[in-house]
């Protein structure tokens, strides 16, 4: 390849590499290497300074064929520097009635986009912090799963309206 097909071929990547999420605010994930115990509080921090526009949050979950349950059990926390604590129990649909895992990806690692507020304008500039656990049960018992299976990642995502 000649040095003009190997600047198009470089662009190309720098391009593909480079481009830009003009909706991301804050993105960001923990690993968890593939188990979540209920005892494991997910955190995450940042700054908002923007108190006019609207936003839209997700939690966002990386699984593998090792999550044996439909459904995922989370309790978001959300510390706002009004001294608000906002406290949320939300289930989200993990796999099809057959079993097979809902979510993006074309490997057994699946990645999950997951609603927790849509249109939230943030109600005072400052620090705000989210705190995200797992509450998975198996059906019919009251204690908790203890260690969740399958999840190797969770995140936090927030995306300007």
């Amino acid at each position: 390849m000649n040095l003009k097909g190997n600047s198009i071929l470089l662009l190309f990547f720098i391009v593909i590499f480079t481009s830009c999420d003009d909706k991301r605010f804050y993105d960001e994930y923990v690993n968890l290497d593939g188990k979540w115990t209920n005892k494991k509080e997910i955190k995450f921090s940042f700054e908002q300074k923007d108190t006019i526009n609207l936003y839209n949050m997700f939690v966002t979950i990386r699984n593998n064929n090792n999550y044996a349950f439909n459904n995922l059990f989370l309790i978001v926390k959300m510390d706002q520097p009004n001294n608000i604590v906002k406290i949320d129990t939300l289930e989200y649909l993990m796999a099809n009635p057959d079993g097979t895992l809902l979510g993006e990806g074309v490997t057994d690692t699946k990645h999950n986009k997951l609603w927790f507020k849509e249109n939230f304008k943030f109600p005072k500039s400052g620090n705000y912090s989210i705190s995200i656990t797992q509450a998975n049960r198996e059906t019919g018992k009251v204690k908790g799963v203890e260690e969740l299976e399958g999840i190797t990642e969770v995140g936090f995502r927030i995306e300007k309206k």
